[in-house]
């Protein structure tokens, strides 16, 4: 699950920021001042982003954004400032920053630009191209192909794999049963729907405690599915 380091002084904007990248399966870590945020930063070197409040009580998010940067830090950084003016976008910039988001924002407007910009900046790559995969009792290895669980091989279909591979690289992630049908089967395929139902029903058998309690693979009633250890 990918960190990101939010700074915002303002504790009811930041449970709201908060909240919303939970949602989208990133795991956020929270300061309310700039000392604080370095400090969380220097003990979660694997932050990929960090969105960093201008307006703060004791140095600005510019001077975190330069500290971080001084460092050779490449995470990607977005400013959320509440000011409309150009010198605050262009300032943001020049510190370092890859984006800015001015106040008020839709949850909808800030995790497009946080997906966005982990794209531009190739974490999705970089992560994806490691061999294994660990979530809870599950190691998925990319290279073999495989899966085990509690140290004990699971047999799966190439369906299964692909499944349990989409799953897993996206914790958290809720994903409607078209998005699986088109990621797994092919934006060509012009099967039904319950196709995915039938599939996520046989893969559940092979990997949850109890098929009928999934703990692992959860549903999202009216929507799809996710990975939610």
């Amino acid at each position: 699950m990918k960190k990101i380091l939010v700074l915002e002084d303002e504790s009811n904007i930041r449970s709201f920021v908060v909240i919303n990248l939970r949602r989208s399966g990133f795991e956020p870590i929270e300061a309310g001042t700039g000392e604080e945020a370095l400090e969380k930063w220097k003990v979660n070197p694997d932050i990929c982003l960090a969105l960093l409040d201008v307006m703060l009580p004791d140095i600005d998010g510019f001077e975190v954004c330069r500290r971080i940067r001084a460092s050779g830090s490449k995470m990607g950084i977005i400013m959320l400032t509440a000011k409309n003016q150009e010198i605050d976008k262009v300032t943001g910039l020049m510190t370092g920053a890859d984006d800015y988001v001015t106040k008020p924002f839709s949850p909808a407007e800030l995790t497009a630009r946080v997906d966005a910009l982990i794209r531009r900046l190739g974490v999705d790559d970089a992560e994806k191209s490691s061999t294994e995969i660990v979530s809870g009792p599950f190691l998925l290895n990319t290279r073999n192909r495989t899966l085990e669980k509690d140290g004990q091989r699971l047999k799966l279909t190439q369906i299964e794999y692909m499944l349990i591979k989409l799953f897993m690289e996206n914790p958290g992630k809720a994903m409607s049963r078209e998005d699986i049908l088109s990621a797994v089967w092919g934006s060509d395929f012009t099967g039904e729907l319950k196709t995915v139902d039938v599939n996520i029903r046989r893969l559940r058998i092979k990997i949850e405690n109890d098929p009928t309690e999934p703990e692992y693979l959860t549903t999202v009633w009216g929507y799809g599915y996710k990975w939610g250890y």
